[in-house]
This record gives C-alpha cells, structure tokens and sequence, in this order.
C-alpha cells in the first residue's frame, strides 16, 4: 500500500509541474517560449517567473501560454528541441530567449546567430510571429566577443524582422537586491520588471494577429 500510494503521489506532482509548465489549449492560439534559465523561473516557484506573470496578462487575449524554457539551455538546444515543439504547440507566436548560456560559456558568435536564425526561420515557416529577447554577457569576455554578442541580436532582428526586446536584463541587472546570490539570475522581486521590458513587444505581436 505505501508502495503504491507514493507512485500515485509521483505521478500527480509530475502532472502537476507539466500544467505549470504547459497552458496551452486546443481552443486558443499558443504562444511558445523558448528560453533558458532566465524564463525557466531558476532558483525560484515557477508562479514567481515572468512567464508566469505573462500567462496571467494573456488570459484576457485568449492565448495559451506554453513555455519550453530549460534552465543552461543554449541555442543549439533550443534548435533541436524547435520542430517537435512547432509540431505538438503550433505555436501562434514565438518569443525566443537564448543566447546567454552561449556567450558564458565562449561559443562562437558565428554559431550562436545561426542556430538563432535558424529557430526563427523555422518559427516564420510554421506562421508564427516571433519577438526576439536581446541578451548582454559581462565584459570580462573581452571587447570584441562582447562587442559581437550584443550586436547579433539586433542584426538578426533586422534581417528577418521580427521585434525585439534590446535591454530585457539591464533594467535589473544594475540593482543587487534585484539579483540571486550568484549575480546573474533575476529573483522573485525582479520578475515584473523583466515582462515591463519585454510586454510592449509582446502585446503589440499579439494584437497584429
């Protein structure tokens, strides 16, 4: 019986996480985020991420929100994982959040642009109206790499033009009391300042469907 009762306990705590992660309903149109830790709430409840909160604004739009975010995801990551997401969420729009875990760890920029590209291509492919979250790395990377990082966004935002959201992190990332301890994940208290940031992008790609 305690056997039993502890599997039964396994399952509902995983079902619970999926409904936290996954809004989506086949009786709206979706929109998917594919982000890293950022968007993934890390070191916090899910219901405290920005995610979160923006599922809470969306509900008056009749969107489903599913957000894919995996927390040390890279771009590569976010890529492979694209064409089943496309094909199970039929995403409606696309905000894609990635970079960051790539200018970390000192991926090349060249690489880093072209698997972003490549997610937008296949997000546009599917119908899908996309935002694209700028991202910043410190500057102990060295002037050209962090020159070329913060470069690659805007480009590629201007290329396939889609929105983007140039100073999502900056907002916060000047304020320690709006840090976790290890100084580059946001907390609770920053959350709403990051869908500040990126929410007139959003609402605007939402209200042109």
């Amino acid at each position: 019986m305690k056997i039993a009762h502890s599997i039964c306990l396994l399952i509902a705590l995983m079902v619970s996480q999926l409904t936290l992660a996954d809004k989506a309903s086949p009786q709206t149109q979706n929109l998917l985020v594919l982000g890293d830790s950022i968007s993934a709430a890390y070191g916090m409840k899910p219901e405290e991420g920005w995610v979160a909160l923006l599922e809470e604004k969306l509900q008056q739009y009749d969107v489903g929100t599913v957000n894919a975010s995996i927390s040390g995801e890279t771009t590569a990551g976010g890529l492979a994982r694209m064409p089943a997401l496309i094909e199970k969420y039929s995403p409606r729009w696309v905000i894609v959040e990635l970079g960051g875990n790539d200018g970390l760890r000192g991926y090349p920029i060249g690489k880093m642009k072209a698997n972003l590209a490549s997610i937008i291509e296949q997000s546009q492919a599917a119908k899908a109206q996309v935002v694209l979250i700028g991202m910043q790395i410190p500057p102990n990377y060295g002037k050209r790499y962090t020159r070329l990082f913060s470069e690659a966004f805007p480009e590629l935002a201007e290329k396939y033009n889609v929105s983007l959201v140039p100073t999502f992190l900056e907002s916060v990332a000047v304020k320690p009391d709006a840090m976790q301890s290890d100084g580059i994940h946001p907390n609770a208290s920053a959350q709403g300042a990051l869908l500040e940031a990126a929410w007139p992008s959003i609402l605007a790609m939402v209200q042109a469907q």
